[in-house]
């Protein structure tokens, strides 16, 4: 049957080392994030992450190592790919930053988003809080077996709903992700064209050929390919959110099943501000009080909120 469910392709083995390698990147990610002052340059960053990266057993990337500041955050004035590489922005005081790495090891492959701020800024702070709601209906949307091209209008209607802006739709393909395996190419490690590694290219190209045979894609969108139920396997899922010149992003490894779906990692930047956030929320509240009101988003906690930017 040309659209028969495939059998999910990974051992436990397999996921472990999964887990590894994206554990590697958010480390290094953590680093830089650390080491990062106003003055670096984008370019600087992503050749200070690639170095942590490979100094670290890094052998070849699904892409190379991005970096965004500032408004480039939420891809302002993104017009062709070539935006997407790191330029000559400076990281200034009170801005946002997005770092994006791709690293593979022993073929195991890991695709990351980490957002973060210098200095203060609230708007940022409320997108970061926000944030936790999509990979909470991202989730359960999965596991109740949605179409992908339907996850991803309930996304779209949560974005929406915050007064936000959709922002993976900005990338190649308006993809919010894609499928991960196990690289096997025999290409040369660490070379690239076009950004992504050669080794990369041989994989995607066999997967796509594969999956469009069965009337899937392995690319995640919002239009006709990705009308099918979602694919066992992993996915590197990269919700992307904006308010006018703040943008912010999670990416990371989604393990998807015939009948179930969960995030291969919880213990993750993202997910610990959350729990922190949570748990300094929960002793912050006096006992015997009245109902807590909503906090606003965003959009409503800016103080003079007119349509964001386009």
């Amino acid at each position: 049957m040309a659209n028969a469910t495939p059998c999910f392709p990974f051992g436990e083995r397999d996921l472990a080392r999964f887990r590894e390698t994206q554990q590697l990147a958010y480390a290094c990610a953590e680093e830089v994030a650390a080491w990062i002052a106003p003055g670096v340059t984008e370019r600087q960053a992503t050749a200070e992450l690639r170095r942590r990266l490979v100094a670290a057993g890094v052998q070849d990337f699904f892409h190379v190592p991005f970096a965004w500041f500032g408004d480039r955050t939420a891809f302002r004035h993104f017009h062709t790919p070539l935006q997407f590489f790191a330029g000559n922005r400076r990281l200034e005081e009170g801005m946002p930053f997005v770092l994006d790495c791709a690293p593979i090891v022993d073929g195991y492959t890991a695709d990351i988003g980490y957002g973060g701020k210098v200095g203060e800024n609230p708007v940022w702070d409320r997108l970061a809080a926000d944030l936790r709601v999509y990979r909470e209906l991202i989730l359960a949307e999965v596991r109740a077996r949605r179409p992908l091209n339907e996850v991803y209008a309930a996304v779209d209607a949560q974005i929406a709903e915050h007064g936000y802006d959709n922002r993976h739709r900005v990338y190649p393909g308006r993809v919010i992700g894609h499928q991960v395996t196990r690289t096997t190419a025999r290409g040369p490690a660490g070379v690239t064209l076009f950004g992504f590694g050669v080794r990369t290219l041989q994989t995607l190209g066999r997967e796509l050929i594969s999956e469009r045979l069965h009337g899937r894609s392995p690319l995640w969108a919002d239009g006709r390919s990705s009308r099918h139920a979602p694919t066992p396997g992993l996915w590197a899922v990269e919700p992307h959110i904006a308010f006018r010149g703040v943008g912010i992003k999670f990416e990371e490894l989604l393990v998807v099943t015939e009948d179930d779906a969960c995030w291969l990692d919880d213990d993750l930047p993202h997910v610990r501000r959350w729990t922190a956030d949570a748990e300094r929320t929960a002793a912050a509240e006096p006992t015997n009080t009245a109902p807590s009101v909503t906090e606003p988003t965003a959009a409503a906690a800016a103080p003079d909120t007119l349509e964001a930017t386009r």
